[in-house]
Parts: structure tokens; sequence; C-alpha cells
């Protein structure tokens, strides 16, 4: 762990445990996007509605900003390898449901449930900052990230073949059924094969758990404003699947909004009393952290990794409206946006190492300006391959941007990164929530505008993020205390 190098090639030491667990998360995209590329097998097999195709696509993410949030607390308290192989192994459950139901319910019931394994990319983040010091945290996190994320892409890519040759009608069940028989069994190799740190070091746990932490009264106040999106979000799925497709009628949607607001209620009595103390006993400045930082950070993901989300749902009907092609050859054409991920996403974080977090913040945020602007000016006068050379550039800032995010949020608190990483990773599916809801309202340019708008808010935030510099400090269960560097 002493070099400056990392040796991807290596199957040792803490590169081992970056192996292992970005495979984790992969195993768990491919669980999370299972369905996707089977829709119109699913679809024909139990003669399903447009209407309950596009249930389906909501109910999938439904469950992923809450579950992002409690896994993160769940990491912090038990640890990652424990946290990582229970939700692989609970995580196949619903992969079985899906693959056995014959009615649109029980496919509504396995894919609802299935939005807790997209949560698996918090765990990681934790199990990674354990291993790898400050000067490699931004690469070794942007590895996790990118090759993990790039499941969804080996879904898309491998289950419809597999369906083919398992044939039949039930093609699809017996490659759904396997990515869970998959996750279950490497929940087992996972448990076996890492452990929460390296030898001899401390495993460091918040005192108290339930709610995030803060150290001051200021810091609670803005943790409580910053809860709200998470459940305008849940609120905003609620609408959808009423409004929307119709699943739920009017009154149980109004039931939906009342027990969001009771349990944002009892979320603030719960924060209050985990952080009773900061109002009358602040801790010693060397305990303290500046949670503006988690607000900053929860912004630029909402932007990177929300409009990743939106732009990858849109642009294969973009491309094929706006330049008369076929879906096919749109697809390809769109499918030019995510590829990028497995690159730029470790490029983020490897210059977010060398160059400093903030100022790679800077730049990237920059560019989202300027790259969503540059596209909501595509239109059927443009060259085709200048439309997809201006995508595939704003594509590098936008994974790079999410590198970044994630070079940095390891570095603000050790034993609050799987809390911190939660709300993080959730604001990326609010985000993504946020921008789809839009397009839905207006045409391909003012969508990129409006995604413009906020990565320039972005960029306005980010001037107020400190660079980590010196050490942070955690209190051991013997009750002394560690300097973990963060330069």
């Amino acid at each position: 762990m002493s070099s400056d190098t990392l040796n991807l090639f290596s199957f040792r030491g803490n590169t081992r445990i970056l192996h292992l667990t970005w495979l984790a998360f992969f195993i768990t995209f491919v669980a999370w996007f299972n369905h996707a590329p089977l829709l119109m097998a699913i679809s024909e097999s139990l003669s399903l509605t447009p209407d309950q195709v596009k249930t389906l696509l909501i109910l999938n993410v439904a469950l992923t900003i809450p579950a992002r949030i409690v896994i993160g607390m769940l990491t912090d308290k038990y640890g990652p390898r424990l946290t990582y192989s229970l939700l692989l192994a609970a995580g196949s459950v619903p992969c079985f449901i899906f693959a056995l139901a014959d009615s649109f319910v029980q496919l509504a019931l396995g894919r609802f449930l299935l939005g807790f394994i997209g949560a698996g990319f918090v765990i990681g983040i934790r199990m990674v900052s354990e291993w790898f010091p400050a000067r490699q945290l931004g690469l070794a996190e942007g590895i996790y990230g990118g090759f993990g994320n790039f499941g969804s892409a080996a879904a898309a890519i491998t289950l419809p073949t597999l369906a083919l040759l398992f044939g039949g009608d039930d093609g699809w069940r017996w490659a759904v059924g396997l990515t869970g028989a998959i996750a279950l069994i490497y929940s087992f190799i996972y448990y076996a094969s890492v452990t929460d740190t390296p030898k001899g070091s401390t495993y460091f746990k918040p005192k108290k758990s339930g709610a995030m932490a803060v150290t001051s009264p200021g810091d609670f106040v803005l943790l409580l404003l910053m809860k709200i999106p998470m459940y305008a979000a849940l609120a905003l799925l609620t609408w959808k699947l009423s409004s929307g497709v119709g699943m739920i009628t009017g009154f149980w949607a109004a039931v939906i909004y009342c027990a969001l607001a009771l349990l944002y209620a009892l979320d603030a009595m719960k924060t209050f009393s985990i952080n009773r103390e900061v109002f009358s006993n602040p801790p010693a400045p060397i305990h303290r952290y500046k949670f503006k930082q988690v607000a900053v950070l929860d912004l630029l993901y909402f932007i990177a990794f929300g409009s990743e989300l939106a732009v990858v749902s849109m642009l294969p009907l973009f491309f094929s409206e706006t330049f008369d092609l076929d879906p096919v050859e749109a697809g390809l054409l769109a499918g030019t946006f995510a590829v990028v991920t497995l690159a730029m996403r470790p490029i983020g974080g490897l210059i977010s190492d060398r160059w400093g977090r903030k100022p790679t913040l800077l730049v990237v945020t920059l560019g989202l300006v300027l790259g969503y602007f540059c596209l909501s000016t595509i239109d059927a006068s443009w060259p085709l391959y200048l439309a997809v050379c201006a995508i595939m550039l704003c594509a590098l800032f936008v994974h790079a941007g999410t590198g970044a995010v994630f070079a940095m949020v390891p570095l603000i608190k050790r034993s609050l990164t799987g809390q911190i990483a939660g709300m993080v990773g959730a604001y990326g599916n609010v985000g993504g929530l946020f921008y789809l809801t839009v397009l839905s309202l207006v045409s391909y340019q003012v969508f990129f505008l409006v995604i413009a708008a906020t990565a320039l808010l972005g960029f306005a935030a980010t001037l107020l993020l400190e660079e980590p510099r010196g050490h942070m400090a955690e209190v051991a269960p013997d009750g002394s205390v560690t300097l973990i560097d963060v330069a």
C-alpha cells in the first residue's frame, strides 16, 4: 500500500479486494437491470400492456433511494463484508420471484424488491476506502464504480443471448433466474474472501446509529433540508404511479403522501435524538467535519449521475426522431454515451488524486455546463457524426464527474463513509427522476438546457467546497484517537 502505483493486473493485497468488490457491484447491477433487455419477451409471454411495462420500469427504481440510505447505515455499523454478502444473497430472492412470476402483480413485486439491490454501490465505497490511501483513493473508487457500473451494459449484451440459448417462451425466465443464482453464489464467495480492513487496522463505527451524525447546529439544519428532496422524489414516484400509469388510485396516493410526510417528521425526530448533544456540548474541533461538503457532493452527483441516467434513457429516441434513424442504429449510437464510463470514471478519480479534488470538480462541472448547452443546439441540420462527437465529449465530463465526486466522499468522515456515500448516491437517483420528469414536460432542447442550468448552479456550489487537507480524527473502541491522512 506504500506505492503510488496501482497494479490492476495483480490479485494480491488491496488490489485483490478491489477486484472482488467491483465484481460484487457488477453482479448487483446485472441483477438490477436483468429485466431491461428482456422486456419485449416478458411482455409477450405475460401479455402485458404498455402501461404495465412502464410501471415495471418505475418500480425498479422506487426502493433504491431509501435503500441507499439504509444500506449506508448498515455498512457503517456492521461492515462492508457482511453487508455486501447479505445484500447479494437477499437480492437473489426477488430475482427468483420475477423469474417465476406468472402475473403482473408478481412481476411488480419482484421488480419493486429488486430496487434494494441497486444500493450495493454504497457498500463498496466504504470497503475501498478502508484498503487504499488517500493518494490512490480516487483511482481505486473510480475503477470500482466504472467497472461495476458496466454491469447494466453487460446485462443488455448477454441476457438476450442467454434467453435465446435456453430457448422457448421461458428463455427469459432462465436468464433472469441465472442472475439470481450468480448473486447467491457470489455472496458466499465474497464473505469468505475479504475482510473489512487490512490486518492490524481498526474499523471505525459511528457512536450512534439510526441517523447521520453532524457536529454543529447549523449542520443539523442543513441535514434536515437536504433530506427533503429525497422524500419529494418518492412523492414524485407515487404521482407517476397514480397519474402517469394508473397503478394506484388517488386515495392510496394521498395515503402514501401522508405517510411520507409522517416518515420525514419521524426521521427529523430521530436525527435530533442522535445529534442532541451538538446544541449543548459540541465535539472538540479535531472531531468535527463540515456537512456542507456532503451537501455540495449531493448536488454534484444529482447533476452528474442524474443526468447520466436520464440521457441514457432518452438518447435512442432523440437520435431516432432528430435524424430519422431506425431503432437499431439509434440504439447503437446512443450506446456511445454509456460505454465511456469504463475509462472516464477511473480517469476522473485519477485526476482528482493528482491535481486535487476541488479543482477537478470545478473543471468537470464547467464542462457539464458547456457540454449540455452544446447538446441543446443539436437539430436535424447538424451532421450526424458531429452530433455523436458532441454527445461523446459531454459524456467524458459526465463520467469523469461521477468519478471525481466519489474520489472525495470517503475523505470527509471515515466512520460515516457508508452513510455519506448512501446520501450522495441517493441524490444521483433523485437527479435521474427529476430530469426524466422534466423531459416528459418539455422539448429535448429545453431538457438539455435545464441540465446545463443545474450544472451552472453546481459550479457555483463547488466554489464553497473545501479541499481535503491534513487528517481526519476517529476514535477507536478503546478511546484512543487515530489520525487518518486525507491529503
